[in-house]
């Protein structure tokens, strides 16, 4: 498959600008209804991660599409196929101990970037419950990280 086009600067501020925006709209919400609201994208279902900056030292929280696997959650650093890593990234590499709050459900784990190896297992099935990701896959030259949340 052809490697897609990159996104160019302004399509980049405007999808930063949005995801900005709605990502504080959706986490709101997702926490005032215990996730019965806020908690799917586009057939998928979404959790809040909460890292802790690793310049600030403050507790930030976004939206993500979860895979759940037993007691894991498999989440992707994909940022759209931006040729970075998202900030939340950056967090968890700093500093692997987040929160996660599913549904009502609110509960500590440790965040580590899954290995090539598991990557390529787990992938298909996340490409399988989102389709973007293969496109923005295509659209950036870095490996889009994979996290196991545990």
């Amino acid at each position: 498959m052809p490697k897609k086009a990159a996104l160019s600067a302004s399509e980049q501020t405007g999808i930063e600008l949005f995801s900005k925006y709605y990502g504080r709209f959706n986490t709101w919400l997702y926490r005032k209804t215990g996730g019965k609201l806020g908690g799917t994208l586009m057939g998928a279902p979404v959790l809040l991660l909460t890292t802790t900056g690793h310049k600030s030292g403050k507790k930030r929280t976004v939206p993500l599409l979860y895979l759940k696997d037993g007691a894991r959650y498999f989440v992707v650093a994909s940022k759209g196929g931006f040729p970075t890593d998202p900030a939340w990234y950056a967090n968890l590499k700093a500093s692997p101990a987040v929160e996660v709050q599913e549904g009502a459900d609110v509960k500590a784990m440790q965040a580590r970037t899954v290995s090539e190896d598991e990557k390529a297992q787990v992938w298909p099935r996340l490409v399988r419950m989102y389709k973007a990701y293969e496109d923005y896959q295509d659209r950036t030259d870095r490996s889009i990280p994979v996290v196991a949340l545990e």
